[in-house]
């Protein structure tokens, strides 16, 4: 008996699968963007420091500095995604080497991220100075304690607000998140004294990042998160108004 021929392997053009292999990149993308809130934070940051650096008109060499940074930072959350979706489909149990796994390739993404933050102020540098005088005159308007005596009537508030709930210490879980509320106390404090939209966004930035650790870890809720902004932000915003010199914003 004649063994049957196996057909024909059907190659395809190498465009078609060039183009195959950029769809399923861009679907990876999508899913990560998705499931992941990460990823939809650090595409809205990576905007929003390309808009920043249009808007005042930054060097061609500071500019690439950005574009391979936020791609860098993109690059690493989509590993990380890949990562966890591998270690969720070969672990069935909650195995300590699938959590080593899953938290030293968050870790990677937070050392870059970090480390995103700190060129970024390097390079905005020169244009986040560029009111300098005007900061200059609005801080010495306003008494120098302002900041240490906004913060500790925060904790106040926060110490309160878990009290009243009966759950949490200051800074551990708790009816109101403590780490959202300084955070945003502090973000605040920064936005109203150096009167700069862009040291403002990433006041608020750096705050939301806090606010959504505590989320992302499971020890606040997003209301208990939200509780804490608020109070936070409040707090400092009435503080400065009762203090705040004449002209001052």
């Amino acid at each position: 008996m004649r063994p049957v021929p196996l057909p024909p392997k059907v190659r395809r053009p190498g465009n078609i699968r060039l183009l195959r292999a950029f769809q399923h990149a861009f679907e990876g993308v999508v899913y990560a963007t998705l499931t992941q809130p990460n990823m939809r934070l650090h595409l809205i940051a990576g905007a929003g420091v390309l808009i920043a650096a249009l808007y005042l008109r930054l060097e061609r060499s500071y500019m690439s500095i950005l574009v391979v940074l936020v791609a860098v930072v993109i690059a690493l959350e989509l590993l990380n995604t890949a990562v966890e979706a591998i270690v969720d489909l070969m672990t069935l149990s909650h195995h300590p080497l699938a959590k080593v796994a899953k938290d030293t390739a968050a870790g990677a993404v937070l050392i870059v991220s970090l480390a995103a933050i700190v060129v970024g102020y390097l390079v905005f540098y020169e244009g986040i100075t560029a009111g300098g005088a005007r900061v200059y005159t609005a801080l010495a308007q306003v008494p120098a304690h302002l900041v240490f005596i906004t913060l500790a009537v925060v904790a106040i508030g926060t110490t309160f607000g878990k009290a009243y709930f009966r759950r949490g210490s200051l800074l551990q879980a708790g009816a109101v998140s403590g780490h959202a509320a300084i955070a945003f106390s502090s973000a605040t404090l920064v936005a109203l004294l150096a009167q700069n939209p862009l040291v403002a966004l990433l006041a608020y930035l750096t705050a939301f990042l806090v606010a959504q650790s505590r989320v992302e870890g499971g020890i606040h809720s997003l209301s208990e998160v939200l509780l804490g902004g608020v109070l936070g932000a409040g707090l400092s915003y009435a503080i400065f108004l009762l203090v705040r010199a004449p002209h001052v914003l």
